[in-house]
């Protein structure tokens, strides 16, 4: 059941109040996490709050002390004077042998309370006659107060014991005009002419000088403590600029340089701390200006080395294949050993002849040459390719191959490259694989398709998965490549990925195998966010089903990293950084 209009509508202020609250509470958080002179500032408000406030507190309080003690001794001495002269008045007019004791105490009262001037700085109360078994007689006072303004003890200990007595009280007023207040009540116990018996007299003094007072005097120090405090945040705005600014300045100048503007540099200002902070910044800036373009310069010798190396071994390598052809046609006629010097040469060359490839493919991805040809892909008919393909080494290893997909996977893509990564990624497989079992895993999400490739092998080591894409890497340095790898391939497969704007990831556990996941857009203006495949596999146990994306989800305690995607330095997508190792259904 809803609500009533008129009862939303009296829901609502108190929801546009919260916001208006906490606006500006955001703001000042927002401000002191990313303005360094902001915290500066703030903290030394807050810290000189605290002081002032306690500086204020102390004030008021030695202020408010001394104004009630001198109020206090004050009324005490006028009280003791006129109590002094009331009973002398009283004695005289005993000795006169005046008659009436109601009319003269009466008329002493109307004495006293005629010297308290214009606002009364005073009020006079008369209880009488009293006896000390508690009786009380008539109530006289100069202005009306309430009973209360005289408290029982103090008319207790009036009434029973002689002598002058006082307390604080609070002075309440039958007259509406007049405000009540904290104030002193002081009393003593007069003796009346021919046995007319003991008659009770106060003086009530209000404190509203004292209040009017302090009053004043906390006006006067909040009016200061807050221009003392603007004073305050001025300077330390001022100060704090003046560090700041040239950090500031630091700071642009920093990201200027990784953009890779390396002429950038600060202005030196003065022979302070500041300016030879700036000095030593430009001094770092040059030297890394030198170191760059150092090494800039032998990266392009290197690239050009390699492909002019690679083009001019193309021809002596023609004609070196050319003899080695004739050869390995003609070794039936040989003697053993030669044939068998003729089958090596050949195979020898074979590999030569990949490496030549692969390094005129990487000095085409370090020239930015690299480009795409796009068209739709299957990933399920070309991982069925590949696997054919690789059947007779499969076969040879004694390792059964399989391709788990729900359906058809299609994506924009190079095919070339793409069937280029899958081959590398299931020939490493079968070439590391000591188990019966390597699964060729396809999923495809909206905005994604993935192929991983599961072995259960030797696997990683912690690290591994992100030199595994080094070039020329090996797991163990002192191992011969008796497989016939170039070195090269996961390296091309990591830079053929990140051409396509895509990922190729890569995840192993000693003893549990490894996982290879390339990650690909279903079109050319997707942004990577996720993948269909987890990078950790959900089967950790050889020969064991594995679980798709549709069928299970992996879990991701305890894996390592994953590989941080390098940025491309040749024409094509954009690869955003991948996610780390988990779950990304």
């Amino acid at each position: 059941m809803t609500a009533p209009p008129a009862e939303a509508a009296r829901t609502d202020p108190p929801a546009s109040l919260r916001r208006l609250l906490v606006a500006p509470l955001r703001a000042v958080v927002m401000a002191w996490q990313v303005s360094l002179q902001a915290r500066v500032v703030l903290t030394t408000l807050a810290l000189g709050a605290v002081v002032l406030s306690l500086s204020a507190w102390l004030l008021l309080s030695q202020v408010s002390a001394g104004l009630v003690d001198s109020k206090r001794e004050s009324s005490l001495a006028q009280a003791e004077a006129a109590f002094s002269e009331v009973q002398e008045d009283l004695d005289a007019a005993s000795t006169v042998g005046e008659s009436g004791t109601d009319p003269l105490v009466t008329r002493l009262v109307g004495s006293l309370a005629s010297r308290s001037g214009s606002p009364s700085a005073y009020v006079v109360v008369l209880v009488g006659p009293i006896s000390e078994g508690g009786g009380e007689g008539v109530t006289r006072s100069s202005i009306q107060v309430e009973p209360q303004s005289v408290p029982q003890d103090l008319q207790d200990e009036v009434r029973l014991r002689p002598g002058t007595w006082w307390t604080y009280t609070t002075v309440a007023f039958a007259d509406a005009d007049r405000r009540d207040g904290p104030g002193i009540a002081v009393g003593t116990r007069l003796q009346a002419p021919d046995e007319g018996g003991e008659y009770a007299l106060y003086y009530l003094y209000p404190f509203d000088e004292q209040e009017q007072t302090i009053g004043l005097v906390a006006r006067s120090v909040l009016l200061s403590g807050l221009l003392l405090m603007a004073l305050v945040a001025g300077v330390a705005w001022l100060v704090t600029r003046q560090v700041v600014t040239p950090v500031r300045l630091a700071r642009r100048i920093a990201e200027r340089l990784a953009a890779g503007r390396l002429e950038e540099r600060m202005q030196v200002r003065g022979k302070d701390d500041l300016a030879r902070l700036a000095q030593s910044f430009n001094q770092m800036a040059t030297g890394l200006q030198r170191q760059i373009r150092q090494l800039e310069g032998l990266s392009r010798l290197q690239r050009r080395f390699v492909s002019d190396v690679s083009h001019e071994l193309r021809t002596p390598l023609t004609t070196v294949r050319m003899a080695a052809d004739v050869l390995h046609d003609a070794r039936g006629a040989f003697d053993p050993a030669t044939g068998r010097s003729a089958e090596l040469l050949q195979a020898e060359l074979d590999r030569f002849e990949s490496l030549l490839t692969d390094l005129l493919e990487i000095s085409r991805f370090d020239a930015g040459a690299a480009r795409l040809e796009l068209a739709e892909v299957d990933l399920v008919g070309l991982a069925h390719q590949v696997v054919d393909a690789q059947r007779a080494v499969a076969e040879r290893s004694g390792v059964g191959v399989r391709v788990v997909a729900d359906a058809a996977v299609t994506t924009l893509a190079d095919p070339r490259r793409i069937e280029r990564i899958v081959r590398n990624l299931v020939a490493n497989a079968l070439a590391h694989a000591h188990s019966r079992q390597v699964q060729v895993i396809v999923a495809v999400d909206e905005h994604a398709a993935a192929l991983a490739v599961r072995d259960h092998g030797t696997g990683l080591r912690p690290g591994e998965a992100t030199l595994v894409f080094n070039r020329f890497w090996r797991a163990d340095p002192a191992r011969a490549r008796s497989g016939g790898g170039t070195g090269l391939g996961l390296a091309i497969a990591l830079e053929d990925a990140q051409l396509h704007g895509g990922w190729l990831q890569a995840w192993g556990e000693p003893g549990s195998g490894s996982q290879f996941r390339l990650t690909l857009p279903r079109r050319v203006s997707d942004d990577l966010r996720r993948s269909p495949i987890p990078l950790v596999p959900t089967d950790l146990g050889v020969g064991r089903p594995y679980a798709t994306a549709a069928n299970g989800a992996g879990t991701s305690d305890g894996a390592p990293p994953t590989p941080p995607a390098r940025p491309p330095r040749h024409a094509g997508r954009k690869s955003p950084a991948p996610p780390r190792p988990g779950v990304h259904s």
